[in-house]
């Protein structure tokens, strides 16, 4: 069971999250978050050492429940070929589900932190360097298990399809239209099925 501290601490996080993805870190003002949380200055930052912290513990909640729900979504097959499918399925509908994180953290916080904030920035390149290793490592198991090619190079997919993701998402959020998403992971089961799949 989690102490008073660790429930503030958590509703903190989950209320400014959203915010901090929206607004970008310089435009969120101490203001907002205590607006929103209906905490004082005094009581955030007991729990958080500046807003520069609080910043990047809100991205990681937002990337730990996107992490999450992949994960969840991925349970329904064993097969690295079909949860490569599975994750195209995801992004699929991700414009959705985004919105409730106040639109994708990782283009976001990414495009925000760029020349701005170098410590979020390399928050944002970790968790690139991970979304890549995973499908690197996804790629590698159905090459093991003779389901994907063993003529295929695991890392220039991985970061193909992961590049390919993000540019879609980027502009179904700069249009407002997710013919881009629907579009886009058409074309990577395409990739999978005529490139990958032996």
């Amino acid at each position: 069971m989690l102490t008073k501290a660790e429930l503030t601490k958590e509703h903190i996080l989950k209320t400014v999250a959203p915010i901090f993805n929206q607004n970008g870190y310089a435009a969120t003002s101490l203001s907002d978050l205590t607006e929103a949380t209906g905490l004082t200055k005094g009581a955030i930052y007991g729990h958080f050492e500046n807003k520069e912290e609080l910043a990047i513990q809100a991205f990681n909640f937002n990337v730990r429940s996107l992490l999450m729900r992949i994960g969840n979504h991925l349970q329904s097959s064993d097969s690295p070929i079909e949860k490569l499918f599975l994750i195209s399925d995801f992004y699929r509908n991700y414009y959705d589900y985004s919105q409730q994180l106040g639109g994708c953290p990782v283009i976001n916080v990414g495009v925000d932190a760029n020349n701005q904030n170098s410590a979020l920035m390399e928050r944002v390149r970790q968790v690139v360097d991970k979304i890549q290793d995973q499908l690197t490592t996804l790629i590698e198991k159905g090459i093991e298990a003779g389901e994907i090619s063993t003529e295929i190079n695991a890392m220039t997919y991985a970061k193909r399809i992961d590049t390919m993701f993000q540019g879609a998402i980027f502009m179904t959020y700069t249009m407002n239209d997710d013919s881009y998403l629907k579009e886009t992971t058409n074309h990577i089961d395409q990739i999978i099925t005529n490139e990958l799949k032996v």
